[in-house]
C-alpha cells in the first residue's frame, strides 16, 4: 500500500519516499538498505508514470541533454556518498532542504530568473546555471532522494516554466536519470533488501502508471497546490523527527 501510494505521489507532484521509506524502516531494514530498496522501488513507478506524459515534454534537444547528464552525474555521485557515509548529518539538514524547496517553489515564479526561460529561449549561461542547480539535486536525490521531484519542480518554476503537466514531463527524466545509475550501484552493492523490494516495486509501478494517468486529467492550479501541500507535509514530518 505505501509503495502504489509512493509511486502515485511521485507521478502526481513528488514526496512519494515520505510515505515509502518509513514503511520500509517500520519492518525492520537498516536506514541505508531502506534508502536503497526504496529508490529502487519508486524508480520502477517513475518509469511506468513516464509515458503519460511523453506528449507535454517541450524542452530543446541542448537543455535536455544538460540537464540529464547532470542528473546522471548527480546520481552516481549521491549513490557512492550514501554507501560511504552515515546519514545523521544530512538527515538533519534534510527539513532545511525541504522548506527551502517548499518555498522556492511557491514563490518561484517571482524570481528574476524568469525572464530567462529554460524551456524556450535560454541563453548558455542559463543552460549552464540549471545544469549546476540540477547536479546538486541529482547528489542530493541520490543520497537520499526524499522530496527530489519537488526540489525539480521548484527549480523549473524559478527557470520560467509554468505548466504542470510539462514540468511533470521534464522532471520524470530528470528523476529517472538521476535514479537510474543509482539502482544499478544499491543493486550489485547488495545493499537492496529484496523480499521487501519486489513487493514494492509492484506496487510503486501501478501507483505511477495509474497515478501519472489521472494527474493529467487534473486542472493545473490543483496539481502545483498538491505540490504545496506535500512540501509542507514533509518539511513538518522531518523537522519533528529530526
Amino acid at each position: 500500500m505505501a509503495a502504489v501510494a509512493g509511486g502515485a505521489l511521485n507521478a502526481v507532484a513528488g514526496g512519494g519516499t515520505f510515505v515509502a521509506f518509513p514503511a520500509l524502516l517500520f519492518t525492520g531494514v537498516p536506514p541505508v538498505s531502506a534508502n536503497a530498496t526504496n529508490t529502487v522501488a519508486l524508480w520502477t513507478g517513475l518509469a511506468f508514470s513516464g509515458g503519460a506524459f511523453r506528449h507535454h515534454l517541450n524542452v530543446r534537444r541542448p537543455i535536455l541533454i544538460a540537464l540529464v547528464t547532470a542528473s546522471a552525474l548527480g546520481g552516481v555521485a549521491g549513490a557512492i556518498l550514501l554507501l560511504r557515509t552515515p546519514a545523521r548529518t544530512f538527515m538533519r539538514l534534510l527539513p532545511w532542504l525541504m522548506l527551502s524547496a517548499t518555498l522556492l517553489f511557491l514563490f518561484g515564479r517571482l524570481l528574476p530568473t524568469r525572464a530567462i526561460p529554460v524551456n524556450r529561449s535560454a541563453t548558455p549561461p542559463t543552460i549552464l546555471l540549471a545544469s549546476c542547480f540540477q547536479l546538486l539535486v541529482a547528489i542530493y536525490g541520490g543520497y537520499f532522494g526524499g522530496g527530489m521531484s519537488i526540489v525539480i519542480l521548484a527549480m523549473l518554476a524559478a527557470f520560467g516554466m509554468a505548466d504542470m503537466h510539462e514540468m511533470n514531463a521534464l522532471k520524470t527524466i530528470l528523476s529517472s536519470a538521476t535514479n537510474g545509475l543509482a539502482v544499478l550501484i544499491f543493486i550489485f552493492s547488495g545493499a537492496v533488501y529484496w523480499r521487501q523490494g519486489i513487493i514494492m516495486i509492484a506496487g510503486a509501478a501501478l501507483g505511477g502508471y495509474f497515478g501519472a494517468r489521472y494527474s493529467l486529467r487534473l486542472p493545473h492550479s490543483y496539481v502545483r497546490w498538491l505540490v504545496i501541500a506535500v512540501g509542507t507535509a514533509m518539511t513538518a514530518y522531518f523537522f519533528v523527527r529530526s
